[in-house]
């Protein structure tokens, strides 16, 4: 498969093939998802397949890489996808504010990326009182596992996604947590790290953990017999900042919904709104500059300034005018293909809502 050099064939081949198959996908594990016994673990499940299913559409433009295992690369991201997104429900938005109850179920997500791993008998419920999910969770992680069989050197990229998912993990953990013990634990995680990352603010390194794109990023390329990949490149391209930006502008366009809901918003640590604007712009153009050293430079630059159109094309952004004029100074700074992306994906939201 020819990759696009260019924002308008890319779109197409997301609209034609991408999409399609994520759908596909995504009905399958719906499907499922409502025969879920519990009630609770019902509605979750649900609702994080109901309400992010733009993230397995936008995770997906990775299965492009694969080449001819594209369909084993879409289910693999949609199932990976759908593990991420259900379990930040059940943190989010359960009662539990309990660290180990959250490390547990986030074991599914390093289980899916251990291929021989054996999880048929595992309970990743076992700290919570709600148990019975008829084994959804469990066939997700299988799901993941077994498409990860079919690749030969998957050590080539194991240590690498495993890092990615741990960083990720911690996270999730981290944020949850009773809303005093939220910046002192993310503040902690990041010394860890602080000389590896001296560029970095703890709330910037704690947006690029937050992303699944090099997971999905890598695991496509492992899964191409035919397309050459440096896993250290990707993993600096995409750890920080393509992660970082596309996790940034998650929490930039849900500044106003956090501020009401008294949710943790990593946007808030910033200065103020003219520092916040400079330190995404320049996390924007590394983003870019990274983009440009890998292989396939012309399909990864697409999606690093892609991100920026694609949020700031988000309703939310209308909000008021301060955050109009940071957003069409954003999308100055992305650039044509930034515009691009912008105009393209408002389109597509309102053929979408009008169906």
């Amino acid at each position: 498969m020819k990759l696009p050099k260019r924002s308008l064939p890319l779109m197409m081949q997301v609209y034609k093939k991408v999409l399609p198959a994520v759908y596909e996908e995504i009905r399958d594990w719906e499907d499922m998802a409502s025969r879920i016994p519990n009630e609770e673990l019902r509605k979750q499940a649900l609702a994080s397949i109901c309400t992010k299913t733009f993230h397995c559409e936008g995770g997906a433009v990775y299965a492009l890489l694969a080449g001819e295992k594209f369909n084993n690369s879409i289910s693999f991201i949609v199932a990976y996808q759908t593990i991420s997104d259900y379990l930040d429900n059940l943190c989010d938005r359960s009662t539990s504010l309990d660290p180990t109850d959250f490390a547990t179920l986030h074991e599914a997500m390093i289980d899916a990326l251990s291929p021989y791993k054996n999880v048929a008998n595992k309970n990743y419920y076992r700290e919570r009182e709600d148990q019975d999910d008829g084994g959804y969770l469990v066939a997700l992680v299988q799901t993941c596992q077994l498409i990860l069989k079919e690749i030969d050197d998957y050590e080539k990229i194991s240590e690498t996604v495993c890092l990615f998912a741990t960083h990720y993990s911690n996270l999730q953990i981290h944020k949850h947590v009773k809303v005093e013990e939220r910046v002192p634990r993310l503040e902690k995680w990041f010394s860890q790290y602080k000389n590896e990352y001296p560029y970095l603010r703890w709330y910037e390194f704690g947006a690029s953990s937050g992303s699944t794109l090099g997971i999905f990023c890598l695991v496509s390329y492992a899964l191409s017999a035919k397309r050459e990949f440096d896993a250290k490149k990707i993993k600096e391209a995409y750890f920080p900042w393509i992660q970082g930006l596309h996790i940034l502008l998650d929490y930039f366009i849900d500044q106003e919904e956090d501020r009401k809901g008294g949710d943790l918003n990593f946007c808030f640590y910033y200065e103020n709104e003219d520092v916040m604007e400079e330190r995404l712009t320049y996390i924007a153009k590394e983003a870019k500059r990274k983009a440009q050293e890998l292989p396939d430079h012309h399909f990864h630059g697409l999606v690093a300034r892609g991100l920026v159109g694609m949020y700031l094309a988000d309703s939310k952004t209308k909000q008021s005018k301060q955050v109009l004029a940071q957003k069409k100074r954003l999308l100055k700074a992305g650039g044509t293909v930034s515009y691009f992306f912008y105009y393209n994906v408002m389109i597509y939201r309102k053929l979408k809502i009008g169906k």
